[in-house]
């Protein structure tokens, strides 16, 4: 099988396949797996408050305004709902509308970095859609898959001012304040380096001057914030002082000062490239095609993209507060890189990725089977065997389509996606149940429509309140002060938490179930008085 002879077709192809792979990947999220506590759940739940409130300008969880988060998701999901009615589905479909066009601005990124090389964008696109941490974080209800966007908008503008053109700086700065309403300064971290390190990868003839050049990168600065500023302004007016300084102070200073207080050492995120990055990373035709690119480390668009990612990674991998997701608008630099050195090479054998998956495979049947010694009795649910077989046979087709000369850009990202997909079915079926939220949220609900009110005992994430559709906040309530509450509220409801997913069992409730490798119980007044006296709650 070869690829198409006219490479522009052969791009755009290629950029139709990252698209539906992408909708494959979000049709399976919609369907198989609920929105997973504490973070998505949170999420969704601080724009249904919104909603419920009318205000649109503070965000807010369990009654409380919430700073940790700018509005700009919780917007997007108000969209949705004013033109659909509320639902659960248009929440989870911001993300992957988001990634969707993250994947069309490389596409087109790559054709202004290498305009010589036509199509070279389709197979960027193919590659950043099927790498594992961008497939899985492109359907997860969080701010990275956005992010990436605006970053990918900004770069655009930094290499359209590069050619001289004015908008270059407002399509920068519009990068860098709908960033900001997205995820907080952490946007300037990701543009600026590029930005000012064009006099070491802007080679062309009609570059402006490095004077009128800062400055518009100054001037861009001032566009994204005077974005921000429109709605953090009067929101911090709104939301009182305790929420101004937070949005103002908390979101920069104190944000930076508590990153550097998590213990997770410099090289934390080095031994996570090869699972981020597959099947890309394992694949050996990446580094021989790195090897190939090493003389080619003087092009313009090949520095830009080492200017894009290197002082991000260096920067997060000395800053000590991380999670993978983090990396998530590195991505395409890291695709556009690989896309460049694969360019006129072609590449079909994927040994290493496909064994990798067939042992995934293997090994899921082997914990189906119940042959596992260390999973015995830590298994709420048993899994299926079928995703690890489909898994290991897939990865056999691809092994053999390899060796008989289809091109790896077809093989890998079909690869890709089915181990994300399958490995996630297999984890659901065996752990999926314990984060499902939505019976206990239901019952909440039945509570309080019924004039009982109801407390959380612990740190409450509002992960039951857009489950559950709850107008009223649950009041949060710590060991100490929830005997005196429920001497005042002698009708009321309590949730409760134990570590132990057996420690509950027995009690009478309103409702149990297991919740988060533990379990959860909503009991009446009563029982969670009981309960406390004989010292199992604590």
């Amino acid at each position: 099988m070869k690829p198409h002879p006219d490479p522009e077709i052969r791009g755009r192809w290629r950029l139709a396949l990252s698209l539906v792979l992408l909708a494959a990947l979000t049709a399976f999220s919609l369907l198989a797996r609920p929105l997973v506590p504490i973070d998505e759940t949170r999420y969704v739940s601080v724009a249904w408050e919104m909603w419920v409130r009318g205000d649109f300008l503070v965000p807010f969880r369990n009654g409380e305004p919430y700073s940790h988060k700018p509005p700009l998701m919780f917007w997007m999901m108000h969209l949705g709902w004013w033109v659909f009615g509320v639902n659960d589905w248009w929440p989870r479909l911001v993300m992957p509308l988001f990634s969707a066009g993250g994947l069309v601005l490389l596409h087109r990124l790559a054709a202004r970095l290498w305009p010589d090389r036509t199509g070279l964008g389709g197979a960027a696109a193919l590659i950043l859609g099927s790498a594992l941490l961008w497939g899985l974080f492109a359907t997860a209800t969080m701010f990275d898959a956005m992010l990436a966007f605006w970053v990918l908008l900004g770069m655009h503008g930094v290499l359209r001012a590069a050619k001289g053109r004015r908008d270059g700086w407002v399509l920068l700065g519009l990068g860098i304040g709908f960033g900001v309403l997205t995820k907080g300064p952490v946007i300037l971290l990701n543009l600026l380096p590029v930005a000012v390190l064009a006099p070491w990868w802007n080679a062309s003839p009609g570059r402006p001057g490095w004077i009128r050049w800062y400055g518009g990168i100054a001037l861009a600065v001032v566009l994204g914030a005077a974005i921000a500023l429109a709605w953090a302004v009067p929101a911090g007016f709104a939301g009182g002082e305790a929420y101004r300084n937070a949005i103002f102070w908390g979101q920069t200073a104190d944000r930076m000062v508590d990153s550097f207080a998590h213990q997770r050492p410099v090289w934390w995120y080095l031994p996570l490239l090869p699972v981020v990055l597959f099947p890309w990373f394992a694949w050996g035709g990446l580094w021989r095609a790195g090897a190939r690119l090493r003389p080619s480390t003087s092009e313009p668009g090949v520095r830009f993209c080492l200017a894009w990612i290197l002082p991000v990674f260096v920067a997060f991998s000395f800053i000590s507060g991380k999670q993978p997701h983090y990396l998530l608008p590195m991505l395409p630099a890291f695709a556009l890189l690989l896309a460049r050195a694969l360019d006129a090479r072609a590449e079909s054998r994927i040994g290493l990725p496909a064994l990798l998956a067939v042992v995934s495979g293997l090994a899921m049947i082997a914990a189906g089977s119940g042959l596992i010694e260390a999973l015995k009795g830590r298994v709420v649910y048993q899994p299926p065997v079928w995703p690890g077989a489909l898994l290991a046979a897939l990865a056999a087709g691809a092994w053999l389509a390899g060796r008989r000369g289809v091109p790896a850009l077809a093989t890998l990202p079909l690869l890709g996606a089915a181990v994300l997909i399958l490995v996630q079915l297999f984890v659901l079926r065996a752990i999926g149940p314990v984060y499902d939220i939505q019976p206990m949220a239901q019952a909440i609900a039945q509570v309080q429509a019924s004039g009982h009110p109801v407390s959380n005992l612990g740190k409450y994430h509002a992960q039951y309140q857009f489950a559950g559709r709850l107008e009223t906040p649950l009041t949060e309530l710590d060991s100490m002060a929830l005997a005196p509450w429920l001497a005042a509220h002698p009708d009321a409801f309590v949730v409760l938490y134990a570590k132990d997913a057996n420690a509950l069992a027995g009690i009478p409730a309103r409702h149990s179930q297991r919740y988060r490798g533990g379990a959860a119980a909503l009991v009446d007044s009563r029982t969670a008085t009981a309960l406390l006296a004989a010292g199992k709650i604590r």
